[in-house]
This record gives structure tokens, C-alpha cells and sequence, in this order.
């Protein structure tokens, strides 16, 4: 937040000169502010928000890295950035503003879908952040101050319901790589969203002038939502330069990042085939030619083993590397921040936790029909992998079964489990802030080290805001700025 006001325009505009084919058009008169279509600010927000993030991986015990002591492994993680600001959040304001100029409501809408995604991930890593006051550098606010948490979710709340009443079918949407221009399918992901936000404040009666569970209620009983795996927030990559798969060519996922055990077990426990999706079989089982099919040939690492235990498995051939399509095929599955699988588990808790009628049983069933649908669709050649596979059989089995009698616990932990099993790659942080929210699934945490709860603020904060930060760390942790700072969410 420490840019001044040019600098903060100049960092909005870096990403529209590159969109911008005549450099003249932009400078025809110097002292009015750049204009830009936002349909071009609509394709450059779409494919910053939807990058796939790896770190998430390993603090969710899904993988683990055998060449150094990972910091998100091994849950000692500091601080955060602030880039958000001046990258993501900038071009959707900017978007926004370029809307309002030829009234196209649409692209106001879903700038609103944007900037509640953004500060809902921001507030998620470090709690309070400048919100009210943020990217507002042209206006001379370059040292924005905080707010709460609390105020922070009540406003992107209230944001995406301005955003559900703008969207429209006549207003046009080009330049729109997630849903090609379909408002229907905007306006479900908005809502969508909405109960993603609800349900992560479960800990929460209030937040702010809303009831937690009256208003999940109230959306859920009354507005359009996903309703099948066409109507995933996610993108499709293309094989083409700055569009290909995030991991695609990455070094370290041919080298030395490999499976965690905990992942690899809940499939391998429950004969699951989704595993082949994610995994590769380990040296050994490929030298002794055994099947892909055959779960004997999949092993992962301890995540809270010493680095150089792991790297003994490798040398022993007796460990699962990430399966090589994250990083050889430069299209992959798409990257979602929301789909219709993770939609149905957060209608499975609702109903759970007695927030909305209806049964627990029958989301938790589409929402693991949903997930299957989607890896049979996107992962090229899974018919190697499904062969023989039937899902409503798969779904009375003893591990997974689901039973609407049983204790909320029992029931949570069930959503939890098979939720997380769904997101290797996806919804970035979600499967993390999911088990601090509820306990499920159980991570394995070495002796004595808890899973943080937040991120550190970035050092260019207390060089260029200190005042601002130092009166939110007061008001929400005590002054003191750690990871095991328990934030408003969580208490």
C-alpha cells in the first residue's frame, strides 16, 4: 500500500498497454486518464485469479518436497504479500470504472465477483486489511487504513449481492475466458460464492448486519446456483504462450516434490481411482511392471518426516512423484476457485449443521458424483484409470457411505474428508482453512508445531503504512503480528 498516486496508476496500467495494440489511441489526449474496453481488463483479472497455487499443497499435507525443508510443509511459514493491491485488485477497480462509463452493468458485476474474491483472500491469510480505504491512490488515499475482519466479510457480502442484482442477459460480456460470455452462469457463480463466504463464518451467529445461517438460507432457498459441472468457475488453459497449465514445465515437480502419505491413503483405503489421477506409481512398482490400476504401486512420503527421510524413499524407489501431466501437459484440467462438487459439500454442511431442509446424504452424493464427472472429463486418456468403476457403488462403501443419522461430527468429518479429496490443485487455500474451521481432515503435525493460523503482514507495510497496521494488530491480536495469531474468523 505504499504507492503513490502515479504509481499506482501505472501498475493498473502496465496490464492494459499490453492489451492495447495502438499505443497512440491510448495517449490521443494527455490530460484525461487512460481509457481502456473492459472487455480486455475482464481477460487479464480472469487469468491472474485462476492460476493454480502449489504451496497450499504442502501445508494440506497433500504433498512434499524432498530437497530442502519446505516452509509450508513444515508449517513455518512468516509473512505474505500484498501484491493483490497493486496487481488483481487495481485492474478490477479499473474494470469497474471503464463499465460504468458505457453503463455495461455485466462487467460491474463481475468486477464486484472479483473484489470479493481478492479481499476474501487477503482477510482469509492475514485478518484485518484495508478494504473501504484500498486502491484508492488516484484519490490520494496511498496509506489506506484497516478494517476489521468482521467489516471486511459483512462488505464483500453485500458486494456480491449488488453484484447478483446487476447481472444481466442483455448487457454483452467479450473478452470472458471463464464462461464465454454466459451471465446465467456468472450469476450462479456469484451466488455460488456467497455461501462459500456463509459457510466458511460458521464459527460466527453475526456477521455484521447478516445472520450467518439465516442468510445462507435465504440465498440457497431462492437464487440460481451450479447446478452440474458446465458451470465450474474455472478456467481452460490453451496451449499457447501465457496460457498454458500454471505447473506446466516447472522444474521442481520433475525433480523433487512427491506425494504425502496422508493423501495417498485415503485413496489407497478406500480403492478410490482418482489417486491415478494425481499420482505416479513409485519406480519400483513401474520396474516390476504392475498395472497403473493396482494401489500396491502408489506410496507417498511422511509430511512430517526430515526432508532427508523422504529422499530415502526415492533412493529406495519406494515413493510416489505428483503425476507427470501437472507439469508435462500444458493444458491439463482446468483451475477452479469454486466448482459444482465444492458447492454441493458446502449445501451437504449446511443442511448438516440444520441451516437449510433437505438431505445431507443426497449433496454429499453430487458432490463426489461431481467430482468423478470432472477428472473422467478433463484428464486425458481416464478411461485407464476408470475402467470398471461404478460411483453409486462406490458411494455405499464403508469409508465413504454417508448417513444423515449420525452425529454432526461424524457427518463433518465425513464432508471434510471426501471435500479435501477433491482439491489436489484446486480452490487454493480452501482445503486448509476447511480443517482450521472444523478439525477435518485430521493433518499430521509434527510433535510440538501447530498449524499456523494466518500469514505475517508484509514488510512494506511497516515501512509505508506502520501506522495504520500497528492500530489493526492492536485491535485484533494484541499488537502482536505472528502466525498463531488466532484471527475473528476462527474464535
Amino acid at each position: 500500500m505504499k504507492n503513490s498516486i502515479k504509481s499506482l496508476f501505472a501498475a493498473g496500467l502496465f496490464a492494459l498497454i499490453s492489451c492495447e495494440t495502438n499505443l497512440d489511441t491510448i495517449n490521443e489526449n494527455p490530460n484525461d486518464k487512460a481509457s481502456i474496453d473492459p472487455k480486455f481488463l475482464l481477460t487479464y483479472v480472469s487469468k491472474s485469479a485462476f492460476q493454480v497455487n502449489g504451496d497450499n499443497m504442502y501445508a494440506s499435507r497433500m504433498m512434499i518436497g524432498t530437497d530442502g525443508e519446505n516452509i509450508y510443509q513444515y508449517m513455518k511459514w512468516n509473512d505474505a504479500s500484498f501484491d493483490t493491491y497493486s496487481s488483481g485488485l487495481l485492474n478490477t477497480v479499473k474494470m469497474i470504472q471503464e463499465a460504468q462509463k458505457i453503463n455495461n452493468k455485466n462487467y460491474q458485476a463481475i468486477g464486484k465477483f472479483y473484489r470479493a474474491y481478492y479481499f476474501f483472500d487477503l482477510s482469509m491469510k492475514f485478518g484485518s486489511i484495508p478494504y473501504s480505504d484500498a486502491v484508492k491512490g488516484e484519490s490520494g488515499i496511498t496509506q489506506p487504513k484497516y478494517d476489521s475482519q468482521e467489516s471486511v466479510m459483512s462488505g464483500i457480502l453485500t458486494e456480491l449481492k449488488e453484484a447478483n442484482d446487476l447481472i444481466n442477459t442483455s448487457d454483452k460480456i467479450e473478452g470472458d475466458i471463464i464462461y464465454n460470455g454466459d451471465a446465467t452462469k456468472w450469476k450462479k457463480l456469484i451466488n455460488s460464492f456467497r455461501l462459500k463466504i456463509l459457510i466458511n463464518l460458521s464459527k460466527k451467529a453475526n456477521v455484521g448486519n447478516y445472520n450467518v445461517a439465516t442468510e445462507f438460507a435465504s440465498i440457497a432457498g431462492s437464487q440460481t446456483l451450479m447446478a452440474s459441472i458446465a458451470d465450474n468457475g474455472e478456467l481452460k488453459f490453451a496451449d499457447a504462450a501465457d496460457s498454458r497449465y500454471t505447473m506446466f514445465n516447472n522444474s521442481g515437480y520433475g525433480s523433487s516434490l512427491y506425494m504425502a502419505d496422508y493423501f495417498i491413503n485415503l485413496f489407497k483405503a478406500r480403492q478410490d481411482p482418482r489417486l491415478f489421477t494425481f499420482a505416479a506409481q513409485t519406480t519400483a512398482a513401474k520396474e516390476a511392471g504392475k498395472p497403473i490400476t493396482d494401489f500396491t504401486g502408489y506410496n507417498g512420503g511422511n509430511p512430517t518426516s526430515p526432508y532427508s527421510d523422504n529422499a530415502a524413499l526415492v533412493a529406495a524407489k519406494n515413493i510416489s512423484k505428483v503425476n507427470d501431466r501437472f507439469y508435462k501437459d500444458a493444458t491439463n484440467e482446468p483451475s477452479s476457485v469454486l466448482s459444482y462438487s465444492e458447492l454441493e459439500f458446502i449445501l451437504a454442511e449446511a443442511t448438516a449443521r440444520g441451516w437449510i431442509s433437505g438431505s445431507a446424504k443426497t449433496h454429499y452424493d453430487n458432490a463426489v458424483k461431481a467430482s468423478f464427472n470432472f477428472y473422467q472429463t478433463y484428464v486425458k486418456n481416464a478411461n485407464l484409470y476408470f475402467n470398471g468403476f461404478n460411483v453409486t457403488t462406490y458411494l455405499t462403501t464403508p469409508l465413504v457411505v454417508y448417513d444423515n443419522a449420525a452425529p454432526l461430527q461424524i457427518q463433518l468429518e465425513k464432508i471434510m474428508t471426501q471435500k479435501y479429496m477433491t482439491m489436489f490443485h484446486q480452490a487454493q487455500w480452501t482445503s486448509y482453512y476447511d480443517y482450521l474451521r472444523t478439525g477435518y481432515p485430521n493433518y499430521p503435525l509434527q510433535t510440538g508445531v501447530t498449524a499456523p493460523f494466518r500469514f505475517r503482514y508484509p514488510q512494506a507495510e511497516y515501512n509505508y503504512n506502520s501506522v495504520n497496521l500497528k492500530t489493526a494488530l492492536i485491535s485484533q491480536y494484541g499488537g502482536n503480528d505472528n502466525i498463531n495469531s488466532k484471527p475473528w474468523w476462527l474464535q
